[in-house]
């Protein structure tokens, strides 16, 4: 059974992670609680862990899942920066976090590898996805009018793609914005099959 204070931590928990899609840092969860140190913090979570009801993966920041998220496909999927600058083909490997996430429900495999891009800009509000927005993509071969982030000519971006005569290009969701045609090359770097959007309260 749990304490009041505990309840009121596990609700926390689930309200950050699901308006946020991460889980709250030990500094964020002492903050809200004004605690006296994220030592306190962190004594309130292993509390929770001794009761079953979170479980917390070693090793990792923010590490904490509910026993029944465990029991789905789930898996750590890693921030690679900002779309469109910050995320190159020749550097993919320095992640910024994590956004943990069942697989299942972005309609992906278990042998899936998606990542993250945060999403700077708004070339793409046409398609309901704005500046502060993650962008969930897979590595995968493009279908037309799929949204992607590529790598053209040195330029990375988060555009549809689009296919004219077999010759690809891309198009923003904001008119403001005009098509992209490759002058040398095109290179998608994923597809994107989902979006988490963080509350910010307003």
């Amino acid at each position: 059974m749990l304490t009041e204070r505990q309840q009121e931590l596990l609700d926390f928990l689930r309200v950050y992670q699901r308006q946020q899609g991460v889980m709250p840092s030990t500094r964020d969860i002492q903050l809200h609680f004004g605690f006296a140190s994220q030592t306190a913090a962190m004594s309130h979570l292993k509390a929770l862990e001794r009761k079953g009801v979170i479980r917390r993966l070693a090793g990792k920041a923010r590490a904490v899942v509910f026993p029944e998220v465990m029991e789905r496909e789930t898996v750590d999927i890693p921030i690679f920066g900002l779309i469109p600058a910050g995320f190159t083909a020749d550097n993919p490997e320095q992640s910024d976090g994590n956004l943990t996430l069942d697989l299942r429900t972005m309609g992906l495999s278990p042998r899936s590898k998606p990542f993250a891009l945060k999403v700077r800009g708004d070339s793409m509000t046409g398609a309901h996805i704005v500046q502060g927005d993650y962008v969930i993509l897979e590595q995968r071969d493009p279908r037309p009018k799929d949204i992607v982030a590529a790598l053209m000519d040195g330029e990375t971006t988060l555009k549809r793609y689009l296919v004219d005569n077999g010759q690809p290009f891309l198009r923003a969701e904001n008119p403001s914005y005009p098509d992209l045609i490759p002058a040398r090359e095109l290179m998608i770097q994923g597809v994107m099959v989902g979006l988490f959007r963080p509350y910010n309260g307003r």
